[in-house]
């Protein structure tokens, strides 16, 4: 499990914040050089994608079967093979923490539990493997040559721009990344790498990692693209990112790095729900209400569609009182509105 000060919160499925300010100060201050850098390469390269990003056409007209996505997770039951059948969505994220490796076989029948599914294996990361870059070479041939059967595509680590998920800064997720990157070219050729994963929309980190210099290749681009914070995703952040225009930088970003292809997944994203705390993963603040939240989905998923740029959404997740398609609070299963707008949205989608 997460040593001090990390600790996880098993309401919102996520780690705790990080309360210790000092701790944080110093940890930044580690790596100075490497957020001066990352000022300097935003200062360039993300002004000129702004600039052109409408100039880019839109790509890929994926199928419904390629398109929807949805995560499930270990701790949350064996019901999920059946709810996730009765959506008709082909598509599955499986976070794996680092920290439970030693749970490695329970992951791999997990995923097995799902049969035909196309699996992605969201390969989360601690301070411990951070730190042992042998640990890390280890424990990642042990996972790709556990779900050798099962999945082609993993994505490498997950919300890099925030301290309370084990990464202080741009440089720490590039060496973290360059284990699973040599790794795979060595032993796992037929495997796909999703990266940077960055969460929210913090393009400076996509410039950082992006456009870093080094002799790295990202399969896959990948995003915790997160709105909820704006609520109506035509609600835009700094005056012009709307939805359709943080999605618009993304593509933009891709096309124009030489370290990655210009296939986009959303591997992350949903709305607090109101009345849920401690599930929802947000202050109250944030949250919105059933109605919300079905019609922000709905909403989410047309505008990343029509775009052309985005080739799979991955909702977060099936089973989360806080912020799911289901609530499983007291041990009952209870199919919310949105599990059956979302299955209707899959239904409807010819």
């Amino acid at each position: 499990m997460f040593k001090k000060p990390f600790e996880w919160d098993f309401y919102s499925d996520q780690p705790k914040l990080i309360t210790d300010k000092k701790f944080k100060k110093t940890m930044r201050s580690a790596y100075s050089f490497d957020f001066v850098k990352m000022f300097l390469l935003s200062l360039f390269i993300l002004p000129f994608a702004v600039a052109i990003m409408g100039f880019f056409r839109a790509k890929f007209t994926p199928t419904k079967d390629e398109f929807y996505g949805l995560g499930v997770n270990l701790d949350k039951g064996g019901e999920q093979v059946s709810l996730v059948n009765e959506l008709g969505v082909k598509n599955l994220l499986i976070r794996l923490p680092l920290w439970d490796i030693q749970n490695l076989q329970k992951y791999v029948e997990f995923a097995k539990s799902f049969g035909d599914k196309n699996i992605l294996i969201n390969i989360m990361q601690d301070r411990e493997n951070i730190e042992n870059p042998e640990l890390l070479r280890a424990n990642l041939k042990q996972i790709f040559s556990s779900f050798s059967d099962i999945s082609s595509e993993f994505m490498i680590g997950t919300a890099i721009n925030r301290i309370k998920w084990g990464f202080f800064a741009p440089c720490e997720y590039l060496k973290f990344y360059e284990i699973a990157f040599v790794l795979r070219n060595e032993n796992f050729p037929n495997i796909k790498l999703l990266a940077p994963n960055v969460i929210d929309f913090e393009p400076h980190y996509n410039a950082a990692t992006m456009f870093s210099g080094k002799k790295l290749k990202f399969d896959k681009i990948s995003a915790l693209l997160y709105v909820d914070r704006r609520g109506d995703p035509d609600n835009a952040q700094l005056g012009i990112f709307n939805l359709k225009n943080k999605i618009n930088l993304l593509f933009a970003l891709a096309k124009l790095s030489p370290s990655s292809s210009d296939e986009i997944y959303i591997t992350e994203t949903n709305y607090p729900l109101q009345n849920t705390a401690p599930y929802a993963p947000t202050s109250s603040k944030e949250c919105v209400s059933v109605d919300e939240y079905t019609k922000f989905m709905l909403k989410y998923f047309k505008i990343a569609k029509e775009s052309g740029k985005i080739k799979r959404v991955y909702w977060h997740q099936l089973i989360a009182p806080g912020y799911g398609l289901v609530d499983n609070r007291d041990g009952k299963i209870t199919k919310m509105p949105q599990f059956y707008a979302f299955k209707e949205m899959l239904e409807n989608d010819k």
